[in-house]
């Protein structure tokens, strides 16, 4: 597991659904550390089914060495979000990192979920993350560490996450989106990322949705503690980004993760939103009648690469790379394109280091592009906008897309 540094000694953390779970987990990692925990949760009375208060939270908290502030909170009431951050700043002195953990599920169908609960989701996931950011802002802009967590997924916009849930995935959603928009407005001022994990966590919600069958193919919520204290320890630069729990540990160094399994060497349910077995999701859309865009084709043989402004722009890219991009980016892009010494390109970002060629990457590619060579030469140059290239139909993209910091800076001119 990931060992604590110290460095969030001090810190002022403030985490929705705090009471229990992952929002519990993370709190009491960020605590080892001697950090200040504000435990914004609904959760006063021993609950039926589900343990844990937010007062016995504290308690677990301040034995590891942290100190707790615990709060009654409901996200869906913006004068309880903004009484527990006033108590927090009165408490502290301020906020340095914020968790949207708070989270509503119901894995209905259209039809099947109520307007209630359709609410109850929208508000606590969508709404309630946007009230509780908005409070925490103008603390977090005065803060040397200044993060935003929210516990929420990649916008993949495969249709097979909709289908059976679209209430749920639309509210979800919603909180990755204010990732992309939180992270350019306050760019350089406050980090925003999202995390989730790869694989299922087990919590109590885990096990009320998947029964007690699923606890051995889930991973303990130590691991999404481990990758969300990585990155607090990142800089404010490091925004914008929809990172997966396993991948950020990869990149720390971690190897074996046996030790995050409740029950080591049992196969692990995926969680949702990922396309980790690409021909097991495509048959579940064509059972369905759907034809899955990412359905892979028998390869054909490719002729070799004429030299060009292609080959040279990625040998050019190829020398640039460095095990801190590798690191930082960890996504695999394909680039398809036409006209001229184009083709099938790759380039790896989540390997050691780096890697570029020609063909098909060794792992399956996070996004695909599509363009002509001389807009792909053009946009790593510094001379089309990726935005620009987008929205204006010179770029086509499948997958979840992660910029490269040189499509904006032009590093390759």
């Amino acid at each position: 597991m990931l060992p604590n540094t110290g460095r969030l000694a001090g810190c002022t953390v403030f985490i929705t659904g705090a009471s229990r779970g992952i929002g519990k987990a993370i709190a009491l990692k960020a605590a080892k550390d001697g950090a200040n925990i504000v435990i914004a949760a609904k959760t006063a009375q021993p609950h039926s089914k589900l343990l844990g208060t937010i007062y016995t939270a504290a308690e677990e908290i301040e034995a590891v060495g942290g100190k707790a502030l615990s709060c009654i909170v409901d996200v869906r009431d913006e004068q309880q979000i903004s009484d527990a951050v006033q108590k927090a700043v009165k408490k502290f002195g301020g906020i340095d990192i914020l968790v949207n953990n708070a989270s509503a599920i119901s894995l209905t169908n259209t039809l099947d979920t109520s307007t209630k609960i359709m609410d109850l989701m929208m508000n606590v996931n969508t709404r309630g993350t946007y009230l509780t950011s908005k409070a925490c802002i103008p603390y977090l802009k005065k803060s040397k560490v200044a993060h935003i967590l929210n516990i929420s997924p990649p916008l993949n916009l495969n249709p097979v996450w909709f289908k059976e849930h679209c209430a749920y995935t639309i509210a979800k959603y919603g909180m990755s989106m204010y990732v992309l928009g939180m992270a350019e407005e306050f760019k350089g001022e406050i980090a925003v990322n999202a995390l989730w994990p790869k694989t299922a966590i087990y919590t109590a919600a885990t096990e009320m949705l998947g029964g007690p069958g699923i606890k051995s193919q889930c991973r303990k919520v130590d691991i999404i503690a481990d990758a969300a204290y990585s990155i607090f320890q990142k800089p404010k630069s490091f925004t914008g980004n929809f990172v997966i729990d396993e991948n950020i540990l990869k990149a720390e160094g971690i190897q074996h993760f046996d030790i995050y399994a409740i029950k080591p060497g049992h196969p692990l349910q995926p969680d949702l939103f990922l396309d980790e077995y690409p021909e097991a999701v495509s048959k579940k859309m064509e059972s369905a009648g759907a034809v899955p865009e990412f359905k892979e084709e028998k390869p054909q043989p490719q002729p070799k690469p004429r030299s060009g402004a292609v080959e040279k722009t990625f040998r050019i890219v190829k020398d640039s790379l460095s095990d801190d991009i590798a690191k930082a980016t960890q996504a695999i892009y394909l680039f398809e394109l036409s006209g001229k010494d184009g083709g099938t390109w790759f380039l790896d970002l989540k390997s050691k280091g780096g890697n570029v060629g020609y063909g098909e990457p060794s792992e399956q590619a996070d996004v695909v592009m599509s363009m002509s060579t001389d807009d792909f030469v053009k946009m790593f140059s510094g001379k089309l906008k990726p935005t620009m290239a987008f929205m204006s139909g010179k770029l086509k993209i499948k997958g979840v897309c992660i910029w490269l910091p040189c499509f904006e800076t032009g590093t390759l001119e």
